[in-house]
């Protein structure tokens, strides 16, 4: 049985993999300082998942876990765009010095490393989608933070780490919480209690939505594969206007109200579109969630 340790385990996408890696067969852990979790220890337990308080900037904590472990899925990170322009140093702070320990400490113990990156690394496309070579150049301290985590792993890559760094776009789905505050949370809890969704913007700058399962599946599919230090786009290859998406919310709802429109905030990018040729050509990625399914479902399911 392969023993997978998921950093960030309570999180939004740590959980919903270490939920998913669990069905499959897996032999789970997760670390956590459950200050932003999305599930609860006990729940986590219940699952039958190891669980392990405590922060990733400590190495002596990774280490002492780490015993048997065949691969790390380092997800732990703070990840709110608009919150890293008003916290730049926190951001920094906690996702690349995060990322260090994690690395340094697989690298010594000679454990693999899945680490999940974002689509925050590339800031504004020069072309459309946006594939594995496009230029970087991130707009916020978020998206920063990321692609120096990146850069530390491939520095310890090149001392030997395995690596795979999965460059995730607008993920959605449940546990989805407001410290994952992404454009459809807002809109949901908007509609939720009888209010329009605001757009910052025109509208018209689009995302690629890619739902939690096909990340998860994504993921599954970097252990069983072991890439050589691979870069590699997790999307849903598909644009979607944020105005459509607000009008689809809406439609869930049965809300009759318009949107609101205000002024577009700093950090955001105009357009995000994902290329996936190169997951479905060495992980055979396919998503298999479709936006509309995946919002009826989440809509159907919210809780907070």
């Amino acid at each position: 049985m392969v023993s997978i340790l998921i950093t960030g385990g309570a999180g939004f996408i740590g959980s919903n993999t270490a939920f998913y890696l669990c069905s499959r067969g897996f032999k789970v852990s997760v670390i956590d300082s459950f200050e932003r979790s999305s599930i609860s220890f006990e729940e986590l337990l219940g699952a039958g998942i190891r669980v392990f308080r405590g922060d990733v900037k400590d190495t002596s904590i990774i280490s002492s876990i780490l015993q048997g472990v065949d691969v790390v899925v380092h997800a732990a990170a703070y990840v709110d765009v608009a919150e890293s322009m008003a916290k730049p140093l926190e951001y920094l702070n906690n996702n690349v010095i995060g990322t260090a320990s994690v690395a340094s400490v697989c690298f010594n113990r000679g454990v693999g490393l899945i680490y999940i990156s974002s689509a925050a690394v590339y800031g504004d496309p020069i072309k459309l989608p946006i594939d594995e070579d496009h230029p970087t150049k991130p707009l916020s301290p978020y998206g920063l933070s990321k692609l120096l985590g990146e850069e530390v792993v491939k520095f310890y890559g090149g001392l030997g780490l395995r690596f795979t760094i999965l460059r995730l776009f607008n993920v959605y789905g449940p546990r989805q919480n407001r410290s994952y505050a992404g454009v459809i949370t807002r809109f949901i809890e908007r509609v939720k209690a009888g209010l329009p969704p605001v757009i910052y913007g025109d509208g018209l700058q689009t995302r690629d939505f890619v739902h939690v399962v096909d990340v998860a599946k994504a993921v599954e599919l970097a252990i069983e594969k072991k890439l050589p230090q691979q870069i590699l786009n997790i999307a849903s290859g598909k644009p979607v206007k944020i105005k459509d998406l607000a009008y689809m919310v809406i439609k869930l709802s049965g809300l009759d109200k318009e949107p609101i429109y205000t002024n577009p905030r700093p950090g955001d990018i105009k357009h995000s579109w994902g290329s996936i040729a190169k997951a479905e050509e060495q992980l055979n990625y396919k998503p298999s969630i479709n936006l509309e399914e995946g919002l009826k479902n989440l809509y159907e399911n919210w809780s907070f």
